[in-house]
């Protein structure tokens, strides 16, 4: 979700910079290769998590982690609460399933699929 955000932003900004919109405050087409390089790298991590695998997991939390300071700026620094609460609430709802023991222990397994096989001997391969 976060990462389509980004990039409906990155849209957003290129339309807006091809209509004529002012530059000089803020350079909405350089912003709008930001939001793509970084949406597209959440996004890649999200879906990386939805097919199974656990390389995306760090990525989501790295980017939790950095969202909560915006939301925080966004509530109090910049006296916009409705923007900042919701960003709050996604990030802690998403570290917080990030965190969940289900995702901690189909983090600590090591892909094997199966129930673990109690008749043979020596360390499991899983």
């Amino acid at each position: 979700m976060q990462g389509t955000t980004a990039l409906v932003i990155a849209a957003v900004l290129v339309v807006r910079g091809f209509a004529g919109a002012d530059q000089h405050v803020v350079n909405g087409l350089g912003t709008a290769v930001w939001f793509v390089l970084i949406g597209g790298g959440v996004l890649a991590a999200g879906c990386a998590l939805v097919a199974g695998k656990r390389w995306g997991r760090g990525l989501g939390v790295f980017t939790q982690l950095l969202l909560l300071p915006v939301a925080w700026y966004l509530t109090g620094g910049s006296h916009q609460p409705m923007f900042g609460i919701p960003i709050a609430i996604v990030a802690l709802t998403v570290l917080a399933l990030l965190f969940s023991p289900p995702t901690l222990r189909w983090v600590a397994g090591s892909g094997h699929r199966g129930p673990a096989n109690a008749t043979k001997p020596g360390p499991e391969s899983r």
